[in-house]
C-alpha cells in the first residue's frame, strides 16, 4: 500500500520550510550549506512522489541529476569554505567582508 501524494508533498513542504528557515536565519556558511541541502532533499521527495503517484521514471531521474548536482554544489562550497577558513578563522557570514569590492 502506497502513501498518498499529498503526504509527500505535505514533507517537502515542511523539509523545504526548515531549510528555508535555517539559511534565513543562520550566520553560519556551513549551516547555510546545510539549509540548502534540506531545500534540495525536500525537491527530491517531492518529485519522487510525483514519479511514482504518475508511474513516470523522470521524476526519479530528475531527482538523481539534483542529488548529483547537490554533491557538487557540496564539494564547491566546502573547498571555498576551507579556503576561507585558512585565511580567517570565523566561518559566520557577517565576519567576511573582504569579498566585497
Amino acid at each position: 500500500m502506497a502513501a498518498p501524494l499529498s503526504s509527500y508533498l505535505m514533507l517537502s513542504a515542511i523539509l523545504f520550510g526548515i531549510g528555508m528557515t535555517g539559511f534565513l536565519i543562520r550566520r553560519n556558511l556551513i549551516l547555510m550549506l546545510v539549509s540548502v541541502e534540506i531545500m534540495l532533499n525536500a525537491v527530491n521527495v517531492s518529485l519522487a512522489g510525483f514519479g511514482f503517484h504518475l508511474q513516470n521514471l523522470g521524476g526519479q531521474v530528475v531527482a538523481i541529476f539534483v542529488i548529483a548536482v547537490a554533491a557538487a554544489e557540496v564539494a564547491v562550497g566546502l573547498g571555498l569554505l576551507l579556503a576561507l577558513q585558512r585565511n580567517q578563522p570565523a566561518a559566520h557570514i557577517d565576519e567576511l567582508t573582504k569579498l566585497k569590492w
